[in-house]
Protein backbone atom coordinates (compact mmCIF):
# COMPACT_ATOMS: atom_id res chain seq x y z
CA UNK A 1 0.00 0.00 0.00
CA UNK A 2 1.05 3.45 -0.87
CA UNK A 3 -0.35 6.66 0.23
CA UNK A 4 0.50 10.28 0.80
CA UNK A 5 0.79 11.71 4.59
CA UNK A 6 0.09 15.55 3.94
CA UNK A 7 1.30 17.84 6.71
CA UNK A 8 1.69 21.54 6.70
CA UNK A 9 5.14 21.83 7.65
CA UNK A 10 6.71 18.35 5.67
CA UNK A 11 4.19 15.98 4.03
CA UNK A 12 5.51 12.06 3.31
CA UNK A 13 4.95 9.32 0.75
CA UNK A 14 4.58 6.04 3.17
CA UNK A 15 4.81 2.44 1.15
CA UNK A 16 3.56 0.14 3.36
CA UNK A 17 3.92 -4.04 3.00
CA UNK A 18 3.56 -6.77 5.61
CA UNK A 19 5.65 -9.54 5.36
CA UNK A 20 4.55 -13.60 5.75
CA UNK A 21 5.88 -14.72 9.36
CA UNK A 22 9.23 -16.15 8.17
CA UNK A 23 9.86 -14.31 5.05
CA UNK A 24 12.90 -12.17 4.65
CA UNK A 25 11.92 -8.03 5.06
CA UNK A 26 14.90 -7.08 2.74
CA UNK A 27 13.69 -9.31 0.10
CA UNK A 28 10.40 -7.74 0.55
CA UNK A 29 12.18 -4.00 0.29
CA UNK A 30 14.49 -4.51 -2.70
CA UNK A 31 10.76 -5.69 -4.65
CA UNK A 32 9.08 -2.69 -3.53
CA UNK A 33 12.09 -0.56 -4.37
CA UNK A 34 12.45 -2.58 -8.12
CA UNK A 35 8.38 -1.20 -8.59
CA UNK A 36 9.35 2.05 -7.85
CA UNK A 37 12.25 2.23 -10.07
CA UNK A 38 10.42 0.48 -13.40
CA UNK A 39 7.33 3.53 -12.55
CA UNK A 40 9.74 5.82 -12.52
CA UNK A 41 11.70 4.76 -15.38
CA UNK A 42 8.57 3.27 -17.73
CA UNK A 43 6.31 6.35 -16.90
CA UNK A 44 2.42 6.08 -16.48
CA UNK A 45 -0.13 5.00 -18.69
CA UNK A 46 -2.88 7.66 -19.69
CA UNK A 47 -5.44 4.43 -18.38
CA UNK A 48 -3.48 4.37 -15.00
CA UNK A 49 -3.55 7.70 -14.54
CA UNK A 50 -7.49 8.30 -15.13
CA UNK A 51 -8.32 5.10 -12.79
CA UNK A 52 -6.04 6.55 -10.32
CA UNK A 53 -7.81 10.24 -10.69
CA UNK A 54 -10.99 8.74 -10.63
CA UNK A 55 -10.63 6.59 -7.78
CA UNK A 56 -9.45 9.62 -5.77
CA UNK A 57 -12.18 12.04 -6.60
CA UNK A 58 -14.53 8.80 -6.06
CA UNK A 59 -13.22 8.86 -2.61
CA UNK A 60 -13.80 12.40 -1.92
CA UNK A 61 -16.86 12.59 -2.92
CA UNK A 62 -18.04 9.17 -1.05
CA UNK A 63 -16.42 10.38 2.42
CA UNK A 64 -17.78 14.17 1.98
CA UNK A 65 -21.60 12.34 2.43
CA UNK A 66 -20.81 11.88 6.10
CA UNK A 67 -20.23 14.80 8.37
CA UNK A 68 -17.60 13.83 10.30
CA UNK A 69 -15.00 10.74 10.32
CA UNK A 70 -12.21 10.60 8.56
CA UNK A 71 -12.63 12.41 4.97
CA UNK A 72 -16.46 13.18 6.34
CA UNK A 73 -17.41 17.48 5.27
CA UNK A 74 -15.53 18.62 8.85
CA UNK A 75 -12.60 16.97 8.39
CA UNK A 76 -12.11 18.49 4.70
CA UNK A 77 -12.63 21.48 5.90
CA UNK A 78 -10.63 21.92 8.62
CA UNK A 79 -8.10 20.13 7.05
CA UNK A 80 -8.25 23.26 4.23
CA UNK A 81 -8.42 26.22 6.33
CA UNK A 82 -5.11 24.85 8.38
CA UNK A 83 -2.65 23.61 5.41
CA UNK A 84 -4.57 26.49 2.92
CA UNK A 85 -5.40 29.23 4.65
CA UNK A 86 -8.77 28.96 3.83
CA UNK A 87 -12.18 26.34 4.10
CA UNK A 88 -12.82 26.12 0.44
CA UNK A 89 -9.12 25.50 -0.98
CA UNK A 90 -10.51 21.79 -0.95
CA UNK A 91 -11.89 22.90 -4.73
CA UNK A 92 -8.44 23.75 -5.65
CA UNK A 93 -6.86 20.58 -4.75
CA UNK A 94 -9.85 18.48 -6.58
CA UNK A 95 -9.01 20.66 -9.86
CA UNK A 96 -4.99 19.64 -9.60
CA UNK A 97 -6.06 15.93 -9.75
CA UNK A 98 -8.46 16.76 -12.80
CA UNK A 99 -5.55 18.29 -14.38
CA UNK A 100 -3.10 16.16 -14.13
CA UNK A 101 -0.79 14.49 -16.60
CA UNK A 102 1.23 11.62 -16.99
CA UNK A 103 3.78 13.39 -18.10
CA UNK A 104 3.50 16.49 -14.95
CA UNK A 105 2.68 13.04 -12.81
CA UNK A 106 5.97 11.21 -13.60
CA UNK A 107 8.23 14.70 -13.45
CA UNK A 108 7.16 14.94 -9.77
CA UNK A 109 7.52 11.13 -8.86
CA UNK A 110 11.43 11.39 -10.38
CA UNK A 111 11.67 14.83 -8.43
CA UNK A 112 10.49 13.58 -4.97
CA UNK A 113 10.35 9.75 -4.92
CA UNK A 114 14.06 9.25 -6.37
CA UNK A 115 15.25 10.71 -3.15
CA UNK A 116 16.63 8.90 -0.25
CA UNK A 117 13.75 7.18 2.00
CA UNK A 118 14.38 6.51 5.60
CA UNK A 119 13.00 2.53 6.11
CA UNK A 120 11.33 1.75 9.21
CA UNK A 121 10.77 -2.18 10.01
CA UNK A 122 8.15 -2.96 12.59
CA UNK A 123 9.20 -6.13 14.83
CA UNK A 124 6.90 -7.61 17.57
CA UNK A 125 5.18 -5.05 19.99
CA UNK A 126 6.92 -3.82 23.34
CA UNK A 127 5.12 -3.70 26.42
CA UNK A 128 3.01 -0.35 27.19
CA UNK A 129 1.69 1.87 29.89
CA UNK A 130 -1.18 3.32 29.97
CA UNK A 131 -0.22 7.35 30.66
CA UNK A 132 -1.77 9.29 33.53
CA UNK A 133 -4.99 10.55 33.07
CA UNK A 134 -5.98 14.09 34.71
CA UNK A 135 -9.34 14.53 32.95
CA UNK A 136 -12.08 15.14 34.97
CA UNK A 137 -14.67 11.93 34.02
CA UNK A 138 -16.90 12.88 37.35
CA UNK A 139 -20.03 13.98 34.98
CA UNK A 140 -20.45 12.45 31.33
CA UNK A 141 -21.77 15.63 28.86
CA UNK A 142 -25.05 14.95 27.28
CA UNK A 143 -27.25 17.16 25.05
CA UNK A 144 -30.63 18.76 26.14
CA UNK A 145 -32.25 18.18 23.70
CA UNK A 146 -32.53 15.08 20.74
CA UNK A 147 -33.06 16.49 17.00
CA UNK A 148 -36.70 14.87 15.36
CA UNK A 149 -35.64 13.23 12.06
CA UNK A 150 -37.43 12.06 9.18
CA UNK A 151 -36.87 9.33 6.68
CA UNK A 152 -36.67 10.95 3.15
CA UNK A 153 -39.45 10.55 0.70
CA UNK A 154 -39.32 8.18 -2.64
CA UNK A 155 -41.46 7.51 -5.32
CA UNK A 156 -42.59 4.32 -6.63
CA UNK A 157 -43.24 3.39 -10.20
CA UNK A 158 -43.69 -0.40 -12.23
CA UNK A 159 -42.18 -1.14 -15.49
CA UNK A 160 -44.46 -2.84 -17.80
CA UNK A 161 -42.49 -5.69 -17.37
CA UNK A 162 -43.16 -5.99 -13.63
CA UNK A 163 -40.11 -4.27 -12.41
CA UNK A 164 -40.63 -2.77 -9.22
CA UNK A 165 -38.63 1.08 -10.08
CA UNK A 166 -38.44 3.34 -6.07
CA UNK A 167 -36.09 6.17 -6.42
CA UNK A 168 -35.34 8.45 -3.24
CA UNK A 169 -34.24 11.56 -4.62
CA UNK A 170 -31.28 12.79 -2.07
CA UNK A 171 -28.53 14.81 -3.44
CA UNK A 172 -26.10 15.41 -0.65
CA UNK A 173 -23.29 14.11 -3.13
CA UNK A 174 -23.40 13.76 -6.46
CA UNK A 175 -23.80 10.44 -6.85
CA UNK A 176 -26.13 7.61 -6.96
CA UNK A 177 -27.05 4.18 -5.41
CA UNK A 178 -28.82 0.81 -6.56
CA UNK A 179 -29.79 -1.97 -5.31
CA UNK A 180 -31.73 -4.82 -7.21
CA UNK A 181 -33.60 -6.68 -4.51
CA UNK A 182 -34.97 -10.49 -5.59
CA UNK A 183 -37.44 -12.33 -3.95
CA UNK A 184 -35.10 -15.27 -3.44
CA UNK A 185 -32.16 -15.64 -1.02
CA UNK A 186 -30.98 -18.98 0.96
CA UNK A 187 -34.41 -19.73 1.47
CA UNK A 188 -34.72 -20.25 -2.36
CA UNK A 189 -32.56 -23.53 -2.01
CA UNK A 190 -35.16 -25.29 -0.81
CA UNK A 191 -37.30 -24.12 -3.49
CA UNK A 192 -36.74 -25.29 -6.99
CA UNK A 193 -37.27 -28.80 -7.67
CA UNK A 194 -33.75 -30.54 -7.62
CA UNK A 195 -31.93 -27.37 -6.29
CA UNK A 196 -29.05 -28.05 -3.69
CA UNK A 197 -27.99 -25.82 -0.55
CA UNK A 198 -25.85 -23.42 -1.34
CA UNK A 199 -26.76 -22.23 -4.43
CA UNK A 200 -27.86 -19.09 -3.76
CA UNK A 201 -24.80 -18.12 -2.24
CA UNK A 202 -22.65 -19.27 -4.75
CA UNK A 203 -24.56 -17.58 -7.76
CA UNK A 204 -24.43 -14.32 -6.07
CA UNK A 205 -21.11 -14.99 -5.26
CA UNK A 206 -20.15 -15.65 -9.00
CA UNK A 207 -22.39 -13.17 -10.57
CA UNK A 208 -19.68 -10.56 -11.49
CA UNK A 209 -16.90 -13.16 -12.43
CA UNK A 210 -17.92 -12.77 -15.81
CA UNK A 211 -20.52 -11.83 -18.76
CA UNK A 212 -21.07 -12.61 -22.19
CA UNK A 213 -18.99 -10.05 -23.00
CA UNK A 214 -16.10 -9.58 -20.36
CA UNK A 215 -14.58 -11.53 -17.95
CA UNK A 216 -13.71 -11.11 -13.67
CA UNK A 217 -10.67 -8.80 -14.47
CA UNK A 218 -12.80 -6.64 -16.82
CA UNK A 219 -14.86 -6.28 -15.09
CA UNK A 220 -13.33 -5.21 -12.19
CA UNK A 221 -11.00 -3.16 -14.30
CA UNK A 222 -14.28 -1.14 -15.58
CA UNK A 223 -15.31 -0.59 -12.18
CA UNK A 224 -12.23 1.14 -11.07
CA UNK A 225 -12.25 3.13 -14.26
CA UNK A 226 -15.78 4.40 -13.38
CA UNK A 227 -14.85 4.89 -9.68
CA UNK A 228 -17.64 2.47 -9.18
CA UNK A 229 -18.32 -0.30 -6.84
CA UNK A 230 -20.61 -3.52 -6.82
CA UNK A 231 -22.15 -5.13 -3.83
CA UNK A 232 -23.80 -8.60 -4.40
CA UNK A 233 -25.20 -11.45 -2.32
CA UNK A 234 -27.54 -12.78 -0.20
CA UNK A 235 -29.61 -12.64 3.15
CA UNK A 236 -32.47 -15.60 4.42
CA UNK A 237 -34.86 -14.55 2.13
CA UNK A 238 -33.52 -11.89 -0.80
CA UNK A 239 -30.65 -11.68 -3.37
CA UNK A 240 -29.47 -8.52 -3.91
CA UNK A 241 -27.30 -6.48 -6.35
CA UNK A 242 -25.69 -3.54 -5.58
CA UNK A 243 -24.04 -0.56 -7.21
CA UNK A 244 -22.95 2.50 -6.30
CA UNK A 245 -22.20 4.71 -9.04
CA UNK A 246 -20.47 8.34 -9.67
CA UNK A 247 -23.05 10.96 -10.89
CA UNK A 248 -20.73 11.85 -13.93
CA UNK A 249 -20.57 7.81 -14.99
CA UNK A 250 -23.83 6.92 -14.23
CA UNK A 251 -24.84 5.70 -18.07
CA UNK A 252 -21.89 3.73 -18.32
CA UNK A 253 -22.36 2.19 -14.89
CA UNK A 254 -25.49 1.04 -15.51
CA UNK A 255 -24.85 -0.68 -18.58
CA UNK A 256 -22.24 -2.29 -16.85
CA UNK A 257 -24.79 -3.05 -13.98
CA UNK A 258 -27.05 -4.52 -16.22
CA UNK A 259 -24.74 -6.44 -17.95
CA UNK A 260 -23.84 -8.26 -14.97
CA UNK A 261 -26.94 -8.76 -13.60
CA UNK A 262 -28.94 -10.22 -16.58
CA UNK A 263 -25.87 -11.80 -18.23
CA UNK A 264 -23.91 -13.80 -16.27
CA UNK A 265 -21.93 -16.50 -17.63
CA UNK A 266 -20.76 -18.54 -14.85
CA UNK A 267 -17.25 -19.76 -15.76
CA UNK A 268 -16.30 -22.99 -14.99
CA UNK A 269 -12.79 -22.35 -14.17
CA UNK A 270 -14.50 -19.46 -11.61
CA UNK A 271 -16.47 -21.80 -10.58
CA UNK A 272 -14.09 -24.23 -9.47
CA UNK A 273 -11.82 -21.85 -7.95
CA UNK A 274 -14.74 -19.92 -5.89
CA UNK A 275 -16.42 -23.52 -5.28
CA UNK A 276 -12.44 -24.71 -3.19
CA UNK A 277 -13.18 -21.35 -1.20
CA UNK A 278 -16.71 -22.43 -0.15
CA UNK A 279 -15.70 -25.29 0.71
CA UNK A 280 -12.92 -24.77 2.86
CA UNK A 281 -15.49 -21.95 4.13
CA UNK A 282 -18.17 -24.45 5.31
CA UNK A 283 -14.55 -26.60 7.01
CA UNK A 284 -13.65 -23.52 9.01
CA UNK A 285 -17.69 -22.90 9.83
CA UNK A 286 -17.75 -26.48 10.94
CA UNK A 287 -14.69 -26.58 13.15
CA UNK A 288 -15.74 -23.21 15.18
CA UNK A 289 -18.19 -23.67 17.85
CA UNK A 290 -20.40 -20.69 17.18
CA UNK A 291 -20.72 -21.06 13.35
CA UNK A 292 -21.24 -25.16 13.73
CA UNK A 293 -24.28 -24.00 16.07
CA UNK A 294 -26.12 -21.24 14.36
CA UNK A 295 -25.34 -24.40 11.05
CA UNK A 296 -27.18 -27.22 13.39
CA UNK A 297 -30.11 -24.69 15.17
CA UNK A 298 -32.33 -23.75 12.08
CA UNK A 299 -32.78 -27.57 11.30
CA UNK A 300 -33.77 -28.22 15.06
CA UNK A 301 -36.26 -25.57 15.54
CA UNK A 302 -37.99 -25.18 11.62
CA UNK A 303 -38.06 -28.93 11.09
CA UNK A 304 -37.35 -31.11 7.80
CA UNK A 305 -38.88 -29.24 4.47
CA UNK A 306 -39.16 -26.26 5.55
CA UNK A 307 -37.23 -23.63 3.71
CA UNK A 308 -35.50 -22.21 6.34
CA UNK A 309 -34.14 -25.64 7.72
CA UNK A 310 -31.07 -24.64 6.31
CA UNK A 311 -27.30 -23.62 7.93
CA UNK A 312 -27.99 -19.43 8.70
CA UNK A 313 -24.72 -19.02 6.82
CA UNK A 314 -26.34 -19.63 3.87
CA UNK A 315 -23.16 -21.85 2.50
CA UNK A 316 -25.03 -24.97 2.28
CA UNK A 317 -22.92 -28.16 2.92
CA UNK A 318 -19.91 -30.24 2.00
CA UNK A 319 -21.81 -32.55 -0.18
CA UNK A 320 -24.06 -29.99 -1.54
CA UNK A 321 -21.53 -27.88 -2.73
CA UNK A 322 -19.35 -30.25 -4.31
CA UNK A 323 -22.73 -31.11 -6.35
CA UNK A 324 -23.33 -27.83 -7.56
CA UNK A 325 -23.16 -27.58 -11.45
CA UNK A 326 -22.58 -24.33 -13.51
CA UNK A 327 -26.20 -25.99 -15.16
CA UNK A 328 -27.20 -25.37 -11.26
CA UNK A 329 -25.90 -21.65 -11.23
CA UNK A 330 -27.51 -20.71 -14.60
CA UNK A 331 -31.19 -22.51 -13.13
CA UNK A 332 -30.94 -20.00 -10.28
CA UNK A 333 -30.44 -17.17 -12.55
CA UNK A 334 -33.44 -18.23 -14.73
CA UNK A 335 -36.00 -19.15 -11.82
CA UNK A 336 -35.40 -16.58 -9.82
CA UNK A 337 -34.20 -13.64 -11.30
CA UNK A 338 -37.64 -12.29 -13.04
CA UNK A 339 -38.76 -8.11 -12.93
CA UNK A 340 -41.71 -8.92 -11.50
CA UNK A 341 -39.98 -11.42 -8.93
CA UNK A 342 -37.87 -7.78 -8.48
CA UNK A 343 -37.93 -3.98 -6.78
CA UNK A 344 -34.84 -1.73 -8.43
CA UNK A 345 -34.15 0.85 -5.35
CA UNK A 346 -32.30 3.86 -5.72
CA UNK A 347 -31.50 6.59 -4.18
CA UNK A 348 -28.84 9.59 -4.69
CA UNK A 349 -28.35 12.71 -6.64
CA UNK A 350 -31.39 11.35 -9.10
CA UNK A 351 -35.19 11.57 -9.65
CA UNK A 352 -37.65 9.30 -11.02
CA UNK A 353 -38.05 11.34 -13.83
CA UNK A 354 -34.57 11.12 -14.70
CA UNK A 355 -34.01 7.18 -13.55
CA UNK A 356 -36.89 6.12 -15.30
CA UNK A 357 -36.23 5.86 -18.66
CA UNK A 358 -32.12 5.49 -17.75
CA UNK A 359 -33.71 1.78 -16.26
CA UNK A 360 -36.59 1.35 -18.64
CA UNK A 361 -33.06 1.21 -21.18
CA UNK A 362 -31.56 -1.58 -19.74
CA UNK A 363 -34.14 -3.70 -18.36
CA UNK A 364 -37.04 -2.60 -19.64
CA UNK A 365 -37.10 -5.67 -22.48
CA UNK A 366 -36.33 -8.02 -19.44
CA UNK A 367 -38.62 -10.76 -19.40
CA UNK A 368 -41.39 -11.77 -16.64
CA UNK A 369 -42.45 -15.22 -15.83
CA UNK A 370 -43.03 -17.56 -12.95
CA UNK A 371 -41.22 -18.25 -9.75
CA UNK A 372 -41.11 -21.28 -7.39
CA UNK A 373 -42.62 -21.50 -4.38
CA UNK A 374 -40.82 -21.14 -0.99
CA UNK A 375 -41.96 -23.24 2.09
CA UNK A 376 -41.53 -20.73 4.59
CA UNK A 377 -45.57 -21.42 6.24
CA UNK A 378 -46.13 -21.48 10.13
CA UNK A 379 -43.65 -24.22 12.24
CA UNK A 380 -45.53 -26.47 15.04
CA UNK A 381 -43.62 -25.57 17.97
CA UNK A 382 -42.48 -28.58 20.16
CA UNK A 383 -44.65 -29.73 23.15
CA UNK A 384 -41.26 -29.40 25.60
CA UNK A 385 -37.70 -28.49 25.57
CA UNK A 386 -34.35 -30.78 23.74
CA UNK A 387 -31.17 -30.64 24.44
CA UNK A 388 -28.59 -31.24 21.80
CA UNK A 389 -24.87 -31.46 22.60
CA UNK A 390 -21.96 -32.17 19.89
CA UNK A 391 -18.81 -33.40 21.89
CA UNK A 392 -16.23 -31.78 21.42
CA UNK A 393 -13.62 -33.12 23.41
CA UNK A 394 -10.82 -31.20 24.63
CA UNK A 395 -12.93 -27.87 24.09
CA UNK A 396 -11.97 -25.07 26.79
CA UNK A 397 -15.44 -23.41 26.47
CA UNK A 398 -18.92 -24.52 25.95
CA UNK A 399 -20.90 -22.93 23.22
CA UNK A 400 -24.72 -22.76 24.45
CA UNK A 401 -27.66 -21.66 21.46
CA UNK A 402 -30.98 -22.01 23.19
CA UNK A 403 -34.01 -20.46 21.57
CA UNK A 404 -37.04 -21.08 19.36
CA UNK A 405 -39.59 -19.62 16.24
CA UNK A 406 -41.27 -16.50 17.09
CA UNK A 407 -44.03 -14.61 14.71
CA UNK A 408 -42.61 -13.20 11.45
CA UNK A 409 -41.47 -9.78 10.88
CA UNK A 410 -44.73 -8.30 10.17
CA UNK A 411 -46.65 -9.64 13.35
CA UNK A 412 -48.35 -6.71 14.55
CA UNK A 413 -46.51 -7.08 18.20
CA UNK A 414 -43.16 -7.16 16.50
CA UNK A 415 -41.66 -3.99 18.25
CA UNK A 416 -42.76 -4.95 21.59
CA UNK A 417 -41.28 -8.21 21.61
CA UNK A 418 -38.31 -6.56 19.75
CA UNK A 419 -37.91 -4.18 22.64
CA UNK A 420 -38.51 -7.32 25.04
CA UNK A 421 -35.25 -9.01 23.40
CA UNK A 422 -33.55 -6.26 23.95
CA UNK A 423 -34.18 -6.03 27.69
CA UNK A 424 -33.51 -10.02 27.95
CA UNK A 425 -30.23 -9.60 25.98
CA UNK A 426 -30.35 -7.16 22.71
CA UNK A 427 -27.81 -5.17 23.93
CA UNK A 428 -23.90 -5.11 26.46
CA UNK A 429 -26.38 -3.48 29.24
CA UNK A 430 -29.24 -6.69 28.72
CA UNK A 431 -30.10 -8.78 31.59
CA UNK A 432 -28.16 -12.04 30.38
CA UNK A 433 -24.66 -10.35 29.64
CA UNK A 434 -24.58 -8.43 32.83
CA UNK A 435 -25.39 -11.72 34.35
CA UNK A 436 -23.14 -13.83 33.06
CA UNK A 437 -20.41 -11.54 32.07
CA UNK A 438 -20.20 -8.90 34.46
CA UNK A 439 -21.60 -10.79 37.26
CA UNK A 440 -20.52 -13.98 37.50
CA UNK A 441 -17.30 -13.86 34.26
CA UNK A 442 -18.21 -17.27 32.97
CA UNK A 443 -18.37 -15.70 29.21
CA UNK A 444 -17.05 -13.14 27.68
CA UNK A 445 -20.16 -12.00 25.98
CA UNK A 446 -23.91 -13.05 25.70
CA UNK A 447 -26.61 -12.44 24.04
CA UNK A 448 -30.19 -12.92 22.33
CA UNK A 449 -31.33 -12.30 18.71
CA UNK A 450 -34.21 -11.94 16.77
CA UNK A 451 -33.35 -12.36 12.93
CA UNK A 452 -35.38 -10.92 10.74
CA UNK A 453 -37.35 -12.92 8.45
CA UNK A 454 -40.18 -12.69 6.30
CA UNK A 455 -41.74 -16.23 7.78
CA UNK A 456 -41.86 -17.45 10.94
CA UNK A 457 -38.25 -15.96 13.06
CA UNK A 458 -35.73 -17.61 14.48
CA UNK A 459 -35.21 -16.33 18.45
CA UNK A 460 -32.09 -17.63 20.07
CA UNK A 461 -29.90 -16.87 23.35
CA UNK A 462 -26.34 -17.54 22.30
CA UNK A 463 -23.19 -17.85 25.30
CA UNK A 464 -19.21 -19.08 25.02
CA UNK A 465 -18.84 -20.13 28.63
CA UNK A 466 -16.17 -21.70 30.26
CA UNK A 467 -16.19 -25.40 30.17
CA UNK A 468 -17.11 -26.21 33.94
CA UNK A 469 -19.86 -23.26 34.16
CA UNK A 470 -21.95 -24.89 31.07
CA UNK A 471 -24.63 -26.32 33.15
CA UNK A 472 -24.64 -23.33 35.28
CA UNK A 473 -24.90 -20.98 32.70
CA UNK A 474 -27.59 -23.41 30.69
CA UNK A 475 -29.52 -22.84 34.31
CA UNK A 476 -28.99 -18.98 34.58
CA UNK A 477 -30.15 -18.41 30.76
CA UNK A 478 -33.35 -20.47 31.44
CA UNK A 479 -33.57 -18.46 34.50
CA UNK A 480 -33.52 -15.08 33.18
CA UNK A 481 -36.20 -16.23 30.14
CA UNK A 482 -38.46 -17.55 32.19
CA UNK A 483 -38.36 -14.61 34.91
CA UNK A 484 -38.60 -11.80 31.83
CA UNK A 485 -41.51 -13.60 31.24
CA UNK A 486 -42.75 -14.33 34.56
CA UNK A 487 -42.04 -12.63 37.99
CA UNK A 488 -39.33 -10.23 36.87
CA UNK A 489 -41.23 -8.45 33.96
CA UNK A 490 -39.24 -5.35 31.68
CA UNK A 491 -39.08 -2.40 33.78
CA UNK A 492 -39.88 0.88 33.27
CA UNK A 493 -36.45 2.27 33.53
CA UNK A 494 -35.20 -1.07 31.32
CA UNK A 495 -37.87 0.06 28.76
CA UNK A 496 -36.78 3.52 28.31
CA UNK A 497 -33.23 3.08 27.98
CA UNK A 498 -34.09 0.35 24.88
CA UNK A 499 -36.34 3.88 23.47
CA UNK A 500 -33.57 5.99 23.62
CA UNK A 501 -31.33 2.90 21.94
CA UNK A 502 -33.66 2.75 18.76
CA UNK A 503 -34.78 6.35 18.26
CA UNK A 504 -31.90 8.49 19.07
CA UNK A 505 -29.62 7.20 16.98
CA UNK A 506 -31.99 7.61 13.97
CA UNK A 507 -30.19 10.53 12.32
CA UNK A 508 -26.51 9.18 12.45
CA UNK A 509 -28.46 5.80 10.91
CA UNK A 510 -29.86 7.37 7.50
CA UNK A 511 -26.71 9.41 7.20
CA UNK A 512 -25.78 8.36 3.45
CA UNK A 513 -26.96 6.80 0.62
CA UNK A 514 -26.05 3.36 1.27
CA UNK A 515 -27.88 3.61 4.51
CA UNK A 516 -31.46 5.05 3.02
CA UNK A 517 -31.04 2.10 0.58
CA UNK A 518 -30.79 -0.36 3.43
CA UNK A 519 -33.84 1.38 4.84
CA UNK A 520 -35.90 0.99 2.08
CA UNK A 521 -34.74 -2.52 1.17
CA UNK A 522 -36.14 -3.52 4.65
CA UNK A 523 -39.74 -2.06 3.47
CA UNK A 524 -38.99 -3.80 0.43
CA UNK A 525 -37.77 -7.17 1.92
CA UNK A 526 -41.00 -7.69 4.39
CA UNK A 527 -43.37 -5.65 2.60
CA UNK A 528 -43.85 -2.48 4.76
CA UNK A 529 -45.82 0.63 4.65
CA UNK A 530 -43.85 3.70 2.86
CA UNK A 531 -44.09 5.71 5.57
CA UNK A 532 -42.70 3.21 8.34
CA UNK A 533 -39.47 4.97 8.94
CA UNK A 534 -41.28 8.03 9.49
CA UNK A 535 -43.66 6.59 12.14
CA UNK A 536 -41.22 4.07 13.39
CA UNK A 537 -39.50 6.46 16.17
CA UNK A 538 -43.14 7.76 17.33
CA UNK A 539 -44.28 3.44 17.47
CA UNK A 540 -41.54 2.52 19.85
CA UNK A 541 -41.94 5.72 22.00
CA UNK A 542 -45.52 4.56 22.54
CA UNK A 543 -44.01 1.07 24.05
CA UNK A 544 -44.95 0.85 27.60
CA UNK A 545 -44.46 -1.62 30.32
CA UNK A 546 -47.63 -3.90 29.52
CA UNK A 547 -47.06 -3.70 26.39
CA UNK A 548 -43.72 -5.18 26.24
CA UNK A 549 -44.47 -7.70 28.96
CA UNK A 550 -47.66 -8.79 26.84
CA UNK A 551 -45.19 -9.59 23.87
CA UNK A 552 -42.58 -10.98 25.66
CA UNK A 553 -45.35 -13.66 26.53
CA UNK A 554 -44.35 -15.03 22.81
CA UNK A 555 -40.88 -16.55 24.19
CA UNK A 556 -41.42 -19.29 25.77
CA UNK A 557 -38.89 -20.78 28.15
CA UNK A 558 -40.52 -24.73 28.41
CA UNK A 559 -40.42 -25.01 24.67
CA UNK A 560 -36.76 -23.97 23.80
CA UNK A 561 -34.62 -26.18 21.52
CA UNK A 562 -31.03 -26.39 23.21
CA UNK A 563 -27.65 -26.69 21.12
CA UNK A 564 -24.34 -27.13 23.35
CA UNK A 565 -21.36 -27.67 21.39
CA UNK A 566 -18.68 -28.81 24.53
CA UNK A 567 -16.82 -31.84 25.81
CA UNK A 568 -19.36 -34.74 26.69
CA UNK A 569 -17.42 -36.13 29.03
CA UNK A 570 -16.43 -32.78 31.68
CA UNK A 571 -20.28 -31.39 31.03
CA UNK A 572 -22.48 -34.38 30.53
CA UNK A 573 -24.14 -35.51 33.42
CA UNK A 574 -24.37 -31.48 34.78
CA UNK A 575 -26.22 -31.04 31.96
CA UNK A 576 -28.35 -34.10 32.39
CA UNK A 577 -28.73 -32.98 35.59
CA UNK A 578 -30.14 -30.36 35.34
CA UNK A 579 -33.71 -31.75 33.92
CA UNK A 580 -34.49 -28.85 30.80
CA UNK A 581 -35.22 -31.73 28.51
CA UNK A 582 -34.50 -34.67 26.72
CA UNK A 583 -30.91 -35.05 26.38
CA UNK A 584 -29.49 -35.99 23.10
CA UNK A 585 -25.84 -36.42 21.87
CA UNK A 586 -25.47 -35.21 18.05
CA UNK A 587 -23.04 -34.90 15.07
CA UNK A 588 -22.65 -31.72 13.06
CA UNK A 589 -25.52 -32.39 11.15
CA UNK A 590 -27.96 -33.11 14.09
CA UNK A 591 -27.68 -36.98 13.72
CA UNK A 592 -28.29 -38.64 16.60
CA UNK A 593 -25.78 -40.49 18.45
CA UNK A 594 -26.74 -41.57 21.31
CA UNK A 595 -30.07 -40.66 23.57
CA UNK A 596 -29.82 -39.09 26.85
Amino acid sequence: QVFPFGRQLGSLIIAVATAKPGESLAEVEAAMDAELQRLLKDGIRPAELKRAQTRRLAEFIRGVERIGGFGGKSDVLAESQVYFGSPDAYAQRLQTIRDATPKAVLAAGREWLSRPAHTLEVHPFPELAAAPDSVDRSAIPFPESQPEVGFPTFERATLNNGLELIVANWPSIPAVDLSLVLDAGYAADSGAKGSRLGTANLAMTMLDEGTQDLNALEIEAELDRLGASMTLGATLDTAFANVSALKANLVETLDLYADVVLQPAFPADELERLRQQVLAGIQQEMNQPQSMALRLFPRLIYGEGHAYAIPFTGTGTLESVRAISRDDLLSYHRNWFKPNNATLIVTGDITMAEARPLIERRFGRWAAGDTPDKPIGPVTPPERSTVHVVDRPGSAQSMIIAGHVVPPYDDPQRLALEAANDVLGGSFSARINMNLREDKQWSYGARSIIADARGPQPFFMFAPVQTDRTADAMAELHGELAALTGSQPPTPEEIAKVKDQNTLTLPGRWETHGAILAAIEEIVRYGLEDDYWNRYAQRVRALDVATVSTAANLLRPEQVTWVVIGDWAKIGEQVRALNLGEVRLVDTNGVVQAAR
